[in-house]
């Protein structure tokens, strides 16, 4: 599954087409965990037609700046953790809070591909996105998990991840952006 080299956060591009869209069908025949939002956020054409799938890969870089967020959303700065030419995960960092994502979501939503998992990619792909979030002026990342995810709160707490409380059924964590 992984290509040369280590695996690192880049830029969305065009060049992972293939693995990206091997990545969306894992994500929707995994019946283990839920189907990522940002796999239902893909617009149906952009995993049929090489030209709307560049479309959709300059939307997502768009979305990094207030005059490219759709409505409903923050700007947000989306990778994809990958080596070669192999898409293992995404991750997409939320420049700031609306009261929402501050009891759900979080500054940092990542998925690993089904393929990919219980490798230490989680845990690697968080900690390289860390130092991206304190450029952008995060001093603190608030991250969600499902309380029934042991996994995923192993990585937040692997990456220095302090337990804030229960909203619902998410645990809420304050994770340090740079050392303390």
């Amino acid at each position: 599954m992984e290509g040369l080299g280590r695996p690192q956060l880049i830029d969305p591009t065009t060049r992972l087409r293939p693995s990206f869209l091997a990545a969306v069908a894992e994500f929707r025949a995994d019946r283990a965990y839920p189907t990522p939002w940002f796999v239902t956020d893909v617009d149906a054409a952009a995993l049929a037609d090489p030209d709307a799938f560049d479309t959709y890969v300059a939307r997502l870089l768009a979305e990094r700046h207030e005059s490219g967020v759709r409505a409903g959303f923050v700007p947000m700065t989306t990778l994809w953790w990958a080596t070669g030419d192999q898409m293992l995960g995404r991750l997409a960092i939320r420049h700031r809070l609306t009261r929402p994502l501050a009891e759900v979501g979080g500054h940092i939503g990542y998925d690993v591909r089904p393929s990919a998992r219980r490798r230490g990619h989680a845990t690697a792909m968080l900690a390289a996105a860390l130092p991206i979030a304190a450029s952008l002026g995060i001093t603190r990342a608030l991250l969600t998990v499902d309380g029934t995810n042991t996994a995923s709160r192993r990585v937040i707490e692997a990456n220095g991840g302090a337990f804030l409380d229960t909203v619902g059924d998410k645990c809420r964590y304050w994770v340090p952006t740079s050392p303390e």
